[in-house]
């Protein structure tokens, strides 16, 4: 149910006329390579570029982007779902290699859309598994001092009971007869692809579930939309996410070509040929490019894969049900 006072809130915070915005340190680069236009891969770390961080569903780091600095490009190792066998410590291996290589690793992100199945791009965990992979893994990260974010549920209704009871479980492999002790997270991680007012919700409820958190948007779209309303979106999202202290950092699900977009064509921010969409333009910190998402034409093959695509009516569905 949604918290109203939070809500409230919220959209106190959305501002009455929308320009596009400029640049921003929270802003990172959800990375999703297409093996026939890796030449793209190299557009979102050229300069002038707002990105400080990214992540490519993985523990290990792009060979793409290994010569640049943590301190200029922050890669953030992903444990995306189970692994072989649920006492399986290899996220934690590959990581802790990272950290005595000298890879300056401060933030992990844990499992991707748990709740969701595989045809949507789920992991499918149950939440006493994904407890007892957590534990294994993520607890001795934050014993070396990595900031570990909480699961990146989908924006459905299955998202906040998964994650109560995910934490109902891990709280019961760590605590003993003599002491109740709670698994920590250092941040929320929030996935959304509707509208702008259904967004606002979703963090409303976040916000009355995890108070006082700081919340990581790592998977945010508008599917299927026209470009004006697209365009509006996004503009409208980052310069709401960038005014709100308690946001630290945000990921548009976008940097492809639209010709092989699962989230529209208007959503992708390459054009068919390789070009800057203006949402693209705008995502580095740059000015318009008047470039169209539907703009030439491409060899590319095979669809990015939207981790929520399935979902996306329903959310939307959801957030009107949530805002009424």
């Amino acid at each position: 149910m949604l918290h109203t006072a939070a809500f409230v809130a919220l959209l106190a915070a959305v501002p009455s006329f929308i320009v596009p915005v400029t640049a921003s340190s929270k802003r990172g680069l959800v990375f999703t390579p297409n093996a026939t236009s890796r030449a793209d891969d190299d557009i979102w770390v050229k300069k002038p570029t707002t990105l400080t961080w990214y992540y490519n569903y993985k523990s290990d780091p792009e060979p793409t982007y290994a010569d640049i600095p943590q301190s200029e490009f922050e890669f953030v190792p992903m444990l995306w779902g189970a692994p072989p066998t649920l006492d399986d410590t290899s996220f934690l291996s590959n990581v802790t290699s990272l950290m005595d290589k000298g890879v300056n690793i401060t933030n992990v992100l844990s499992f991707n859309e748990p709740d969701g199945p595989f045809a949507w791009g789920g992991s499918n965990m149950q939440p006493s598994a994904a407890a007892k992979v957590w534990v294994k893994n993520m607890i001795p990260l934050q014993e070396k001092g990595v900031r570990v974010g909480l699961p990146a549920c989908t924006g459905g209704s299955t998202g906040l009971p998964w994650l109560r009871n995910f934490l109902s479980e891990c709280s019961k492999l760590i605590s003993t007869d003599e002491e109740t002790r709670n698994c920590t997270y250092d941040f929320v991680t929030i996935h959304w692809y509707g509208n702008f007012e259904g967004l606002a919700s979703h963090m409303g409820q976040y916000s009355a579930a995890f108070p006082n958190k700081t919340m990581w948007i790592t998977e945010y779209n508008l599917a299927n939309e026209d470009l004006a309303a697209t365009q509006s979106f996004y503009n409208m999202s980052a310069e709401y996410f960038d005014r709100l202290d308690f946001v630290g950092r945000y990921s548009l699900f976008g940097a492809f070509r639209s010709d092989v977009s699962n989230v529209g064509p208007n959503g992708a921010m390459l054009s068919n040929n390789g070009s800057l969409t203006d949402i693209g333009a705008w995502y580095l910190g740059r000015p318009a490019t008047g470039i169209k998402p539907t703009q030439g034409s491409s060899g590319s093959s095979g669809f990015r894969s939207l981790p929520q695509g399935g979902l996306a009516v329903l959310t939307a569905l959801l957030a009107v049900a949530a805002f009424l």
